[in-house]
């Protein structure tokens, strides 16, 4: 059966779409914990750590798995995009183009975020089961596990080959040195790459590998690491709608 989609987006989520880290609904319910959360996740985004590691090091820390009360209390707080992620998400849907959520964020977080109605539904999500709550309805209709950082580019070449989709259609967006494998896989695919937000320690992982970033969108955290929040919300990922449009013509 030809594939319903004849380009595909495969995206980071936090601090890349969303200001907010994979990470923050646990700190969240267990406040005490943050310290050592932030540290985790500065660790594997800089490639100091593996994300297995991490893993391991975040289940020893947590006292229980976060019910589906706790993340839908934690997404009622504090949930958030950025300027016209919704939009940008729906556009690419109506236009055939595949959103592909690829993230090292919890798979029971985007579960609730569907559940509520907080995003466009898409049809792929690629994340860490380290939550991962009882399928319902609302869920994509595909999801894969995602266990190491690497494992990005590997579910996006998977639903790429699936959806037939060629490489010349396929952009990768990402932020942090934990998207750098992502990248990597697909500067040598052939995919367009786009930082977004684009920290200094992804700038660093594509320097060293001589991958090239094709577009850098909203600010660009690869000279300083001085974090605007400001600034990040005055920027609209409704932008990048004609950005993609010249890129996939």
């Amino acid at each position: 059966m030809k594939s319903p989609y004849s380009a595909m987006v495969s995206s980071d989520w936090s601090e890349c779409l969303s200001p907010c880290g994979p990470l923050d609904c646990l700190a969240f319910i267990y406040p005490e914990l943050e310290k050592e959360l932030s540290a985790v996740f500065r660790q594997y985004t800089g490639n100091h750590i593996s994300l297995g590691q991490a893993a391991a090091h975040i289940r020893d820390l947590l006292p229980d798995p976060l019910s589906q009360d706790q993340m839908d209390a934690y997404l009622d707080a504090s949930f958030a995009t950025y300027t016209g992620v919704p939009d940008f998400i729906q556009w690419c849907l109506d236009n055939q183009i595949l959103f592909m959520i690829n993230s090292t964020g919890m798979i029971g977080y985007f579960q609730r975020v569907f559940a509520k109605k907080l995003l466009p539904r898409v049809p792929v999500l690629s994340a860490h089961p380290i939550i991962r709550y009882p399928e319902l309805d609302s869920d994509p209709a595909s999801i894969y596990e995602l266990l190491e950082t690497r494992d990005k580019g590997r579910n996006s070449e998977a639903v790429a080959r699936t959806e037939g989709i060629l490489a010349d259609k396929i952009i990768l967006m990402g932020d942090s040195g934990g998207d750098g494998p992502h990248f990597e896989w697909g500067f040598q695919a052939g995919a367009f790459l786009i930082g977004s937000m684009t920290k200094a320690s992804l700038d660093s992982y594509c320097r060293e590998k001589d991958i090239v970033i094709n577009l850098r969108f909203g600010l660009d955290y690869s000279k300083s690491a001085k974090k605007d929040s400001k600034r990040e919300l005055e920027i609209n990922f409704k932008d990048l709608t004609s950005r993609i449009e010249e890129i996939l013509e």
